[in-house]
């Protein structure tokens, strides 16, 4: 049995608040220049949080969260495992690399039933995010497939890409449909028939999250199963049609296409046909996977359920099995702080709206789905507005903070955390006039915060799990180019103490990461950290 045990700190001296840990989401330290939407932004609370003598900046990205390289941005998911797990674990797009290059991903059950399918006469499918952002996906892993499914003798293939613009350029998909129709045509030079079949943008095709918007999902169903939805001869024609109708469209929200020959579609997903989602990170691939695998599906009308081999480049979710087959082990995350408080008897409090309330729960848990110990633990989530994040930057600052408040006043939770999505959502959109909102709407939730922590002694902590609104544009010769993606900025990790019942000083730690923030807060808490944790980014004096 594992031993979940903590040891107290000598010396340290309880106090009656709760430590408050705040998840500024996307919103790093940038180059405080007219680029920068954090430093542009009115943001007094963060600004004297930021020059108390407890701040320090921790990297968020690449192999500070298990990324596979420093060129490698961070992200929610990652950042939120680090957080919560207390030390760094190789993560998805890490894990993928190392499943390719050694084999094992190829050798695995879930890809030799997927490769029977083609070898028997049905159609191997791949649906997926087309792009090397290298968060949700990356195309060289695609390419890595589709190459050894030609080798194995693979006669059809058929894609059904993605577009990206998030986590690349807004309107780069035209690059990375190009470098999928070239591999295409290398492979078909073997006698193969590998074409895509159909698509659309991230946002409004497949890539749901969080029960926020199935018709995202059934839109991807009508087009990769049913091969319905507006017809193009080509994917580069579809995006090319869609680009000249809205000149300010971008590659997230261009509507789903089907690819059609002779007016009928290439590639509608069948009986006998084998189907993988090459995705590695699981929050937008849990939905499409449920209606492939689920026989009492009931989130809409799937019209019809083709008998096939669906398998996940990796499992997405571990508690509830989804999907039941994958191609790559996720990292086994154990031993969480969670876990570690709710065996201590710590009661805790967690909170997001829809779009963070994942990562803030399942992600903080170690990829596990529902309550360690619901005697003691309580999470709440706020609905998400379903619209374009720029058109509400606010979000769900004001609720998500009135329940916060109200979790700090009624004294029953000792550690409680909050997500903000803000500074993350909205940066995505490139909306200059929007991030710098999304930030201030992020500051007042801050300064409401501030005093309920203050009024009942307790501390406030303060960071971020990647960086985002922090760089909203780069120039190129001159040009302005919207930056959605992640940045690898910094991020910032402050400590308020309004209990005055103990000292604390900064630790002298050589570049630190979000996997320092649970040892700090099992400190703050008055518990020594496990030994296999990173060390605290706070001593007690």
């Amino acid at each position: 049995m594992t031993d979940l045990r903590l040891d107290p700190i000598p010396g340290y001296t309880a106090f009656p608040g709760p430590v408050v840990l705040l998840i500024l989401d996307g919103v790093g330290l940038g180059r405080r220049d007219e680029s920068d939407g954090v430093f542009l932004a009115y943001t007094p609370a963060l600004d004297a949080l930021l020059a108390e003598p407890l701040s320090a900046r921790l990297k968020a990205h690449g192999t500070a969260v298990g990324l596979p390289s420093d060129d490698d941005m961070g992200n929610s998911e990652v950042g939120h495992n680090a957080l919560g797990a207390g030390r760094v674990f190789a993560q998805g797009a890490r894990l993928v690399n190392e499943a390719i290059a050694g084999g094992a991903l190829f050798q695995g059950a879930s890809w030799r039933s997927a490769i029977a399918r083609g070898l028997a006469g049905g159609t191997l499918h791949f649906i997926g995010l087309l792009s090397d952002g290298n968060v949700h996906s990356h195309i060289s892993h695609l390419f890595a497939m589709l190459g050894r499914a030609a080798e194995e003798g693979v006669r059809r293939v058929r894609v059904h890409p993605l577009l990206d613009g998030r986590d690349v350029g807004e309107r780069s998909a035209l690059t990375y449909l190009g470098a999928l129709e070239a591999e295409l045509q290398r492979l078909n030079a073997r006698g193969v028939d590998y074409q895509v079949a159909s698509g659309g943008g991230r946002m409004v095709t497949t890539m749901d999250r969080y029960n926020a918007n199935w018709g995202v999902v059934e839109r991807g169903w009508k087009a990769h199963v049913l091969g319905v939805g507006r017809r193009f001869a080509s994917a580069r024609e579809a995006v090319e049609t869609y680009y000249r109708e809205d000149p300010a469209a971008t590659d997230q929200y261009l509507d789903s296409f089907v690819v059609v020959r002779d007016e009928a579609p290439v590639g509608p997903i069948q009986d006998g046909d084998a189907v993988i989602f090459f995705n590695f990170r699981g929050d937008r691939a849990i939905e499409i996977s449920r209606a492939f695998e689920e026989p009492d599906f009931a989130e809409f009308d799937r019209v019809r359920v083709p008998d096939v081999f669906y398998a996940g480049l990796m499992q997405y979710d571990g508690d509830a099995l989804i999907p039941k087959h994958f191609l790559v082990e996720p990292p086994a995350i154990d031993r969480t702080i969670s876990q570690y408080l709710c065996a201590a008897g710590v009661t805790s409090f967690a909170i997001s709206e829809t779009q963070k309330y994942g990562h803030v729960t399942y992600f903080w848990n170690g990829n596990n789905s529902g309550y360690i110990d619901e005697r003691l633990e309580r999470y709440e989530e706020i609905p998400s507005d379903r619209v374009v994040f720029d058109q509400r930057p606010w979000m769900k600052a004001a609720e998500i903070t009135d329940a916060t408040i109200a979790a700090i006043q009624s004294g029953r939770y000792k550690f409680i955390r909050v997500n903000y999505a803000n500074g993350d959502m909205v940066g995505h959109t490139g909306n200059v006039p929007a991030i710098r909102v999304a930030v201030e709407a992020v500051d007042l939730a801050l300064q409401r915060v501030l005093p309920a922590v203050r009024a009942a002694g307790g501390v406030l902590v303060v960071t971020a799990d990647h960086g985002n609104a922090d760089q909203m544009f780069t120039e190129k010769k001159g040009r302005r180019e919207p930056m959605v993606a992640h940045t690898l900025n910094p991020v910032p990790f402050v400590v308020k103490d309004f209990s005055g019942t103990n000292r604390w000083s900064l630790a002298p730690l050589d570049g630190g990461g979000l996997s320092n923030v649970a040892a700090t807060l099992l400190l703050l808490l008055g518990y020594q950290k496990p030994s296999d944790y990173d060390p605290s980014l706070l001593a007690l004096e």
